[in-house]
């Protein structure tokens, strides 16, 4: 199995080829067109500001690319965030495969949440095996409201979007790679469909 995973040098890469590879996979770290579409599994990761982060995209017309693929996709973190409309953080637009605005916290809350949170009301099968209320590892600003793509929930304050689906995209807002046996359960489960 051809596993990518899209460097557009929003960190955090290495950690997500390391889970995968603790699950017996290999992975190839790419920016390149022709590669990312001939994989059989795609992994748009992402820590840092959204923005800079579309604007390299855009840059390498990944921001085309990654809206048009038909093989599952899994944006984890900033990963999930740029697959919506949009986001407030810099005013950016993005790639609009989920219909779905992003919003910072309000400022009731500690922000960015930094820690672990539960997720519910588990809807895909990227859950198989997970119990409700397990705990996920978040790091995060800004969160997607609950929507018709919701397949996850998390309370911190509000109640929101923790992971989104759309036909062959699917998005965590946590970060499976540092979530433990559960979150590699839900990468391995991802790269079983």
């Amino acid at each position: 199995m051809k596993i990518v995973i899209i460097d557009y040098g929003a960190g955090n890469i290495k950690n997500v080829k390391f889970a995968v590879e603790r699950l017996g996979y290999q992975a190839i770290l790419s920016d390149d067109e022709a590669t990312i579409r001939t994989a059989d599994k795609v992994i748009f990761p992402g820590v840092g500001e959204a923005s800079s982060a579309m604007r390299k995209l855009d840059s390498t017309r990944l921001s085309i690319v990654i809206p048009t693929l038909k093989q599952p996709v899994l944006g984890i973190c900033l990963g999930m965030q740029l697959m919506c409309k949009s986001t407030e953080e810099g005013s950016t637009e993005g790639l609009g495969i989920f219909n779905v605005d992003v919003f910072k916290f309000s400022k009731e809350v500690k922000v960015p949440q930094i820690g672990w949170n539960q997720i519910e009301n588990l809807e895909s099968t990227i859950f198989n095996g997970i119990k409700e209320k397990e705990f996920m590892y978040l790091v995060h600003s800004y969160y997607a409201p609950l929507c018709s793509a919701s397949i996850a929930q998390t309370t911190y304050g509000i109640t929101y979007s923790s992971a989104l689906q759309k036909d062959n995209f699917y998005g965590v807002q946590f970060h499976p790679e540092k979530s433990s046996v559960a979150g590699e359960k839900i990468l391995e489960n991802f790269l079983k469909i």
